[in-house]
């Protein structure tokens, strides 16, 4: 990763936990009087609410993206949620969210922040609010061929802010900590290097060095090309009478599947909030529990060994429940192990970064219309003709968008929002280069600009660097996204 200056412009705002104040009577004990002090100073005290908050379509039939082809879901397997954790150290009070959709545009988050604001004690700007990545939930953010239904993108942001809202409700005196578990039986690199010769042109034209989801057992494989990161990171709070009021868990895995097209299912996410709330005997506290998975940087990973020979067969759901019962055991362990705190400070800051998009030029550009016009619809089925429309949509792009980037402080905790589908690498970076330990990303979080491989990584090529709107950004965005980061750690680290 580059060390170089980020040469950038960011325009930030931010808001830190204070304990200026508090520094300040301890070093006025020689002027007044102890009681005086205890009598005046207000004590330091933690507060925590959470609520899981239905995002279920309220109307099917409902597109559903993820796929070259959009699908339609005609009822729902399970409920999709906007699971949602407020915290309070007495100064700052913030709020997590965690989304069961594939990927949700800043658009519709900006909405739901300002209608949580105007209906919190919330500031808009300490809000980090992120999707999951299933596969199976509605279209939210326009990819390939699906398209979102502008009603339940309204009905989705007034339900996020509804759920910040239910969540201060229920703010009550609360310990919190932290700590990370490892499970690298479920996480896999799903890019690898092959023989050569062996690799299809890219849609784009040209040939990778690389190549995703090549199959279980390809006898072409070499080496995966990148990295996982195992860890199960966790942040949990619980009332000061040992009741679990939430716990908050981070992996870098994509999604797992094994959903049936015509339903709408939280996957493995959805899964392993049930499980965890198993586990921590939390099944019927009231207020209820609510267990939360956040994706981590997954951009590059999947829940699919391809050096097996062979795959065992399962039945829809079966995998899902597999892995979440997995994850959620690694949890549980760590869990387990935690020292709770009385009190940890709380901090916020985030930051606008300006990154250059990959437009196709005048002779690609004229390729893919030529492509097009060919080609019989309505929907397109080659990967050359999807490709070709991404090209003509990408064309009216700008030449640079702003990225939302995002960093908290949670007492010794560090958490970083990328609004992307980020390569495990970079994550793995963040964490080494950390002032706060522990530390893990949520990704797609914020707004979605497409995945975000490193420089190097797009020399490589492969489907993740393909130039579509789900791949646009400039190929050096990683290493400013990292140095932009990082120096946002930096900063809620040095708070008060």
């Amino acid at each position: 990763m580059s060390d170089r200056p980020l040469a950038t412009r960011l325009r930030v705002s931010s808001t830190f936990a204070a304990g200026a104040w508090w520094m300040l009577l301890i070093g006025a004990w020689g002027l007044v009087g102890t009681s005086d002090l205890r009598a005046d100073a207000p004590e330091k005290a933690f507060r925590a609410g959470a609520f899981a908050m239905d995002i279920t379509p309220p109307r099917f039939p409902i597109s559903v993206n993820g796929n070259m082809q959009d699908a339609t879901a005609k009822g729902a397997h399970d409920p999709l949620h906007a699971r949602c954790l407020v915290l309070d150290d007495g100064k700052v009070r913030l709020a997590i969210v965690v989304c069961d959709l594939c990927a949700v545009p800043r658009e519709v988050f900006d909405e739901a922040r300002q209608l949580a604001a105007e209906a919190t004690k919330i500031p808009a700007s300490n809000m980090l609010m992120s999707a999951t990545h299933t596969h199976s939930a509605p279209t939210v953010t326009a990819a390939f061929q699906s398209v979102p239904d502008p009603e339940y993108q309204k009905f989705l942001a007034r339900q996020i802010a509804q759920g910040i809202r239910k969540a201060e409700a229920q703010l009550a005196a609360a310990r919190i900590g932290w700590g990370v578990g490892r499970n690298p039986s479920q996480v896999f690199n799903r890019r690898w290097k092959m023989k050569p010769g062996t690799i299809d042109p890219s849609p784009l034209g040209g040939v990778d060095a690389v190549k995703m989801n090549p199959g279980i057992g390809n006898p072409n494989l070499v080496e995966s090309a990148g990295p996982i990161d195992p860890d199960v990171s966790i942040l949990a709070v619980q009332a000061v009478d040992g009741r679990p009021i939430a716990l908050l868990a981070n992996y870098s895995l994509h999604y797992v599947g094994g959903v049936p097209g015509e339903v709408v299912s939280a996957d493995y996410f959805g899964a392993f909030a049930d499980r965890i709330a198993q586990l921590v005997g939390a099944g019927n506290v009231e207020p209820p529990f609510v267990g939360i998975m956040s994706n981590g940087t997954s951009g590059d990973i999947n829940n699919i060994n391809f050096a097996l020979t062979t795959s065992p067969k399962r039945a829809p759901f079966e995998q899902i429940r597999l892995v979440a019962d997995s994850v959620a055991q690694t949890a549980f362990a760590a869990y387990q192990q935690i020292k709770f705190h009385d009190w940890a400070p709380l901090a916020v800051r985030e930051s606008e970064l300006e990154l250059g998009v990959r437009h196709p030029n005048e002779e690609e550009l004229s390729r893919a219309k030529k492509l097009l016009e060919g080609a019989k619809g309505p929907v397109l089925k080659t990967l050359p003709e999807i490709y070709a429309r991404e090209q003509v949509l990408l064309s009216s792009y700008p030449a640079q968008v702003r990225v939302k980037l995002q960093a908290l402080r949670i007492g010794e905790l560090g958490v970083v929002a990328i609004p992307c589908e980020v390569f495990a690498e970079i994550g793995l970076e963040l964490k080494r280069q950390s002032p706060l330990k522990p530390m893990f990303t949520i990704e797609l979080a914020n707004g979605y600009n497409g995945y975000l491989p490193t420089s190097a990584q797009h020399q490589l090529g492969g489907y993740e660097t393909w130039r579509a709107r789900s791949s646009y950004l400039e190929a050096d965005a990683a290493d400013k996204i990292l140095q932009a980061t990082l120096q946002l750690l930096q900063d809620v680290a040095k708070s008060p």
